[in-house]
């Protein structure tokens, strides 16, 4: 039995529900032995704290040295996993196929090897309706196994193991196909979150020829339905990369069509179906299309209503992060930032009962989308404290571009709360940090050179102001400069101290003129 660390114990017990909880309970009242009575007892003792302090638990449990203990937690985290297994083995047909193969493997080590043909025969189409290849070949190549080594009745019906034969040989196919692309998906999507998007035309040509070289060892015409979402997703990171939103929302619409046309996959692999929402909406989002963002907003609530209250744990995670964004990002289109803020009481309360769960990406992420809604509303004091969270953070390797945009923003949030003692401290600051990144653009440099010359004072000439203006817009018109806009809404911002108007005021007439 491998060794549990103490916080791995802790951190599964800590996510059992009360229903799971009791559920274990029960289940171990089934094995009467001293052992199984030390390890409720080390249950009972651990349920009740968030973090493990073994002289305290040495000290609850009397006559138990380290040695013992060390075992105790093996065993207990061992039973609570088979009893959380019972559970959900009606929630996941992935956990049912494999218990249906190990039954087989009893039955035929039994004798009984008819029995377990008969078992993998009903497990065999399941397999193949979800598209579950590799459990599906493993079947397969039991039946396989036992149709060689016994006389059955198989071959008294022609072709049939011809047939079988030739259904491995698919299914070998077919997870070579989902090896690639999910290589081919995973490599794409570390690309952005290590860099964001493509930064210029050498970027362009790398992941361009990258991704073709890839695309080149799939067969596209013999895919499967999952084998066909596998392949719009790399599509989409590839695109998305690329700044091509047009191309890339297109493929994030075939990615889920192909789950409305077989529903049953919702219910399957919701959280693929979710990310291909998701995906549905940041390219809308990015290409500011929002009539047809509030129509595929109200699709991912109504698939909500419907499918989340059977969610697992990771389920709801995915859940949040993405309906939550989606719900932010509504706001940032409206320019209605102080309804926006409204949402954070509720999605920090979240954040926290998932804390052990979110990934820093996604944390980073989270925190700039809610200092951008506070910098909207003008609370600048609480837009800091979110780029705080961001620019403390210790991880040089991840999305370079929010790590940059989050401190222009900073700079800002004094900037306009007047803090003229700290600009040229401030000012310093950021260049030396643009001087650590690979990840720096001509927006960037020039908003930082426009504080720079500004540094003296928070009422600088109107004619400074249009000169920045005049930049943007002409950068904005460049292809590898747009994806700054994106994070950063400096136009709109401009805009704002130039017509004296607030910066919620100027995004709301801009997304009216627009027919919003």
């Amino acid at each position: 039995m491998p060794s549990v660390k103490n916080d791995q114990l802790i951190n599964l017990i800590n996510s059992l529900t009360k229903a799971e909880k009791r559920n274990f309970k029960l289940f171990v009242k089934r094995l009467q032995s001293n052992q199984n009575v030390m390890f409720v007892r080390l249950f009972d003792i651990l349920e009740k704290v968030t973090t493990y302090d073994e002289g305290h638990v040495l000290s609850k449990m009397e006559g138990i040295t380290k040695s013992q203990l060390s075992n105790l937690k093996r065993h207990l985290y061992a039973q609570v996993l088979k009893s959380l297994r019972l559970i959900q083995a009606d929630k996941y047909i992935d956990i049912q196929l494999r218990e249906q193969l190990d039954h087989a493997r009893i039955l035929y080590e039994k004798g009984l090897y008819l029995q377990a043909l008969r078992l993998l025969e009903r497990a065999r189409p399941k397999a193949d309706r979800v598209e579950m290849h590799v459990l599906h070949l493993e079947i397969v190549e039991f039946i396989k196994f036992i149709e060689e080594r016994h006389i059955t009745r198989s071959r008294r019906v022609e072709g049939k193991m011809e047939k079988l034969l030739d259904e491995a040989d698919l299914l070998e196919q077919g997870i070579s196909n989902i090896v690639r692309l999910s290589n081919l998906k995973i490599r794409i999507h570390g690309r952005y979150i290590t860099m964001g998007h493509a930064r210029d035309q050498k970027d362009h040509r790398s992941v361009e020829k990258y991704f073709k070289d890839e695309l080149k060892k799939i067969n596209e015409n013999t895919l499967t339905v999952i084998e066909r979402i596998f392949l719009h997703q790399s599509y989409m990171w590839y695109y998305y990369i690329l700044l091509d939103f047009e191309n890339c929302y297109n493929h994030a619409v075939q990615w889920v069509d192909l789950f409305d046309k077989n529903p049953e996959l919702k219910s399957e692999d919701p959280v693929l179906y979710m990310r291909g929402l998701s995906y549905v909406l940041a390219t809308l989002f990015s290409m500011r299309r929002y009539d047809r963002y509030v129509i595929e907003l109200e699709r991912f609530e109504t698939f909500s209503k419907q499918y989340a209250k059977n969610f697992g744990t990771t389920q709801s995670i995915i859940h949040f992060m993405y309906l939550n964004t989606a719900r932010i990002n509504k706001h940032i289109l409206e320019g209605s930032f102080h309804e926006g803020v409204k949402l954070i009481p509720e999605i920090e309360e979240l954040m926290k009962e998932y804390q052990n769960h979110l990934d820093i990406h996604r944390i980073m992420v989270f925190n700039y989308k809610m200092a951008w809604l506070f910098f909207g509303a003008g609370d600048y004091d609480h837009c800091i404290q979110y780029l705080n969270e961001i620019i403390n953070i210790r991880a040089a390797h991840l999305r370079e571009d929010i790590q940059c945009y989050a401190r222009l923003l900073h700079l800002m949030s004094h900037y306009e709360l007047g803090h003229d003692d700290l600009l040229p401290y401030m000012v310093d600051s950021v260049s030396r940090f643009f001087g650590k990144m690979k990840d720096l653009n001509e927006v960037q440099k020039t908003i930082l050179d426009y504080f720079r010359r500004n540094v003296a004072t928070t009422s600088p000439r109107l004619a400074s102001r249009q000169k920045l203006k005049k930049d943007l817009l002409r950068l904005s018109e460049k292809p590898y400069e747009r994806r700054a806009f994106l994070h950063l809404d400096m136009l709109a911002w401009i805009d704002s101290k130039i017509s004296g108007k607030s910066l919620s005021e100027t995004i709301r007439e801009k997304f009216i003129e627009a027919g919003g």
